[in-house]
């Protein structure tokens, strides 16, 4: 196309899609400070007064403590998933024993259950354990979730490390410890942050398990957004101003560690 159109044609290509792909959540931040008439007009209205009545009126049917519930959820399970996906990585890269590929195997055939094959016995478990409408019950589930997709992430990255770099360090009488902390975690830094970055995003947006092992303490996020589907239809300006809340945390985690996810996926993670 650069060769037959001219440069500006990829580029004009380039915007093109990304506008299609943004428009969606351009569309939601323009609905979330209209009105509910203004929502629904047919052709949709582009020129309208902004307001935040939509914003007040999903902070006063309990968004705080919903939007509470997701952040303790998703900062303690992908703090779990580094603390045993960290050595776990390094134990399959950096030092293999004999059933290392078997034991990749078996953390990748985990992700092959349909989740939905196993909501009544996990059911069953948290109600037996008194973790039903817990929040800990989904840090335990999430964490799980997310462990066998970052070992693999992170095994990746961990293979990226010169091998001359741990010898010297083991040369020069690094202990374990020390060689993970000061020799090996600065060079797989952005790869740990991008793993961590995906398993936010997977955390956070999660609604299977959370709309069916939570009630009315341990609600996150999507469990909130459910609330404006009802019987008489959609609240189209509220529904759009709950996303976007709901979208925001991710959004800044995100825009915060870009550099980070874009040099953690250029080491050949996701080759």
């Amino acid at each position: 196309m650069k060769s037959r159109f001219g440069p500006g044609a990829l580029t004009a290509a380039t915007w093109v899609i990304a506008i299609l792909f943004v428009f969606p959540l351009l569309w939601m931040i323009l609905t979330a400070f209209k009105q509910e008439a203004d929502a629904y007009t047919d052709p949709p209205r582009l020129f309208f007064t902004p307001t935040l009545d939509q914003f007040a009126g999903v902070l006063e049917r309990g968004f705080l403590p919903y939007l509470s519930n997701s952040a303790f959820v998703t900062v303690v399970s992908t703090l779990f998933v580094l603390l045993l996906g960290i050595p776990a990585a390094y134990a399959l890269s950096l030092a293999p024993v004999k059933g290392t590929s078997n034991a990749l195997g078996f953390f990748l055939s985990t992700k092959m259950l349909p989740i939905v094959a196993a909501i009544i016995p996990l059911y069953v478990i948290s109600q037996n354990t008194r973790l039903l409408d817990n929040v800990w019950a989904l840090i335990i589930l999430y964490t799980s979730m997310n462990l066998p997709l970052a070992i693999w992430m992170m095994r990746s990255f961990f293979l990226e490390v010169p091998h001359e770099m741990i010898e010297a360090a083991r040369i020069d009488g690094a202990t374990l410890p020390i060689l993970l902390r000061k020799v090996i975690m600065p060079v797989v830094a952005p790869g740990v942050a991008a793993t961590a970055l995906i398993c936010v995003i997977f955390s956070w947006t999660e609604f299977f398990y959370s709309v069916n092992l939570t009630a009315a303490r341990a609600g996150t996020v999507p469990v909130f957004l459910v609330g404006f589907i009802t019987s008489e239809g959609l609240y189209w300006a509220q529904l759009s101003a709950a996303a976007l809340l709901a979208s925001l945390p991710v959004m800044i985690v995100g825009w915060i560690a870009q550099n980070h996810l874009v040099r953690g996926l250029s080491m050949g993670a996701v080759k």
